[in-house]
């Protein structure tokens, strides 16, 4: 009987790391491990003078690394038919764009005692925004001189995204710019540190990564040119030369675990190690992407993936955060959007100004569930931390218009979860009006898992039907089904999705009724999105309000 196989997949998050032991015939999960970071607050190092600040502590990173594959493997001996001499191979994805400043040998900065406290020489997280005057200039001086540089990435660039970042820290940390021999996507260092390398200019790059944050493309020769770089700053042409220039799609290894990494995590030696993907691009994976499915983790933020195979013409999108070749599924375009704050916003109104906690989360996801739409004469904005998609705009801000005296905290809740999902519909639009195909929406992360009433609200306001994937750690997942590619257990993504990728069997299907209220409450939140995005800036507001009060009778007559 031919001995079964396993893959690890290594989720970094925003707050935790995770492993996941799966098998690669059937991706049944054997084990899983969660480290929570233990620096700074839940593991982000803020800035109380800077809002926008937003770093993590590499060695958290390396920490939880060893303790979440060392717990996974314990969890998953614990059952019959597993050891970990049958682990096949690796895969690694995390949050991103989260750049890290690299000395020669490859170790990060602020792993240096020199420059452990220094929130410049630390990874600057994917929800760092104080890049965005950098991004605004990028952008500006990409649409004059080198268009086709972010018509890609929906003629926009941004303050969560590579270059931005690394020009912003030569402003304000000059000599953390100079210390920093290279710098390296999360993304990609972690497989790096697996495999041993100790050369920045060795780090196997990803496309992911790659294409959709730091402007590479193979168009182009890969990343933008010493002159373009040089009308941001004069010493970004020569760091150039020591990033990389080439990037990889999920075809090429990454590199074989090392040594000194296979004793400390007990893995055999020589194992492959797939090349690093962001978190929601393998969670797509994991949830069965394919041409016409977008794919929706849920999370602190959100992110949505599509995919469309490379044989196809695909128009650039304005608004959206990349049109990259490889950079989820081999042989298809990746498509991503998303938004900057989702479960953040609702953990903000229930902890940070209900003073609450989990127990507060279901009371008022409970008196929400009995509202009906429209009944609270609530409307809100999703932008508690910027726009990611499609205004890409990190300066706005949240809001809640159509409060009185009487407003409960689980109104606002519910409009909360109804603004996410009013965000969720923009996307969808924008993508299907440059020809996407969404012809399914799944669903990932913790909160679509967990709360059905914010799943039947997104269904009723995109009016489509949603399904949920069958993994509650479907980055992790999706990872270790690049690990299982890779390593020969199937010959290909689609084999191996067929194989390892399920689904939940409930769907929330839009309610025509309520279909009916989010559609009207969904024109005025255009309205005020385009208002104060500034795509309309004629836009006369004076019947928002009461037409919200207009609603909110009809909903409770």
């Amino acid at each position: 009987m031919k001995q079964e196989t396993f893959t690890i997949g290594i989720d970094y998050g925003t707050n935790s790391v995770r492993a996941l032991v799966v098998r690669c015939r059937d991706g049944k999960e054997f084990g899983s491990a969660v480290f929570n970071y233990p620096s700074g607050n839940q593991g982000i190092l803020l800035d109380p003078k800077d809002i926008h600040l937003a770093r993590q502590h590499p060695g958290d990173y390396l920490l939880g690394l060893e303790k979440s594959v060392k717990g996974a493997l314990v969890a998953a001996t614990k059952q019959a038919g597993f050891s970990p001499d049958q682990v096949i191979g690796l895969g690694v994805d995390t949050t991103g764009s989260s750049p890290i400043p690299v000395d020669r040998k490859n170790a990060a900065l602020a792993q240096d005692p020199k420059w452990k406290k220094n929130l410049a020489a630390q990874c600057w997280l994917w929800k760092d925004h104080t890049s965005w005057e950098e991004a605004s200039r990028i952008t500006e001086l990409a649409a004059k001189h080198r268009p086709q540089y972010i018509a890609k990435c929906g003629n926009t660039y941004s303050s969560e995204w590579w270059w931005s970042k690394i020009w912003h820290c030569l402003k304000v940390a000059p000599k953390v710019f100079d210390a920093a021999y290279s710098w390296v996507e999360l993304a990609d260092w972690i497989p790096s540190v697996l495999a041993g390398v100790v050369d920045p200019l060795k780090v196997k790059r990803g496309i992911c990564a790659a294409g959709h944050k730091a402007l590479y493309s193979d168009d182009w020769n890969g990343l933008p040119d010493k002159k373009f770089l040089g009308m941001l700053h004069p010493k970004l042409p020569a760091l150039r030369e020591r990033l990389y220039n080439k990037a990889h799609d999920a075809t090429e290894s990454a590199g074989a675990l090392c040594p000194a990494w296979a004793k400390k995590l007990d893995l055999p030696a020589g194992i492959s190690i797939a090349i690093g993907e962001f978190d929601v691009h393998y969670g797509a994976i994991a949830c069965g992407v394919s041409e016409g499915t977008l794919v929706k983790v849920i999370g602190t933020s959100t992110c949505d993936c599509a995919v469309v195979p490379m044989s196809k013409k695909v128009a650039d999108i304005p608004g959206i955060c990349g049109i990259v070749p490889g950079a989820i599924l081999p042989g298809f375009f990746g498509i991503e959007a998303g938004q900057s704050a989702v479960g953040d916003i609702f953990k903000w109104w229930v902890e940070g100004i209900c003073g609450g906690d989990a127990a507060l989360h279901g009371t008022l996801t409970k008196e929400a569930a009995k509202l009906k739409p429209g009944q609270s004469g609530l409307l809100a904005l999703d932008w508690h931390n910027g726009n990611r998609t499609i205004l890409v705009d990190p300066l706005l801000t949240g809001g809640v218009i159509g409060q009185t005296l009487h407003t409960t905290s689980a109104e606002i809740y519910r409009a909360l979860i109804e603004s996410t999902a009013f965000g969720a519909r923009t996307i969808i639009e924008r993508i299907r009006e440059y020809g996407i195909p969404v012809k399914r929406v799944v669903c990932a992360g913790g909160i679509a898992e967990k709360n059905p009433m914010l799943m039947q609200i997104y269904a009723d306001i995109t009016g489509c039907t949603i399904q949920i994937a069958g993994s509650s750690q479907a980055c992790a997942l999706g990872s270790a089904i690049s690990a299982a590619v890779l390593a020969g257990a199937h010959p290909n993504f689609q084999t191996a999705q067929k194989a390892m990728v399920k689904l939940q069997p409930k769907s929330y299907k839009p309610n025509p009724s309520a279909q009916l209220t989010y559609n009207k409450l969904y024109v005025l939140y255009r309205e005020i999105h385009d208002a104060f995005g500034g795509l309309n800036r004629k836009s006369d507001l004076s019947r928002v309000m009461k037409d919200l009060l207009s609603l909110s009778k009809k909903s409770i007559s």
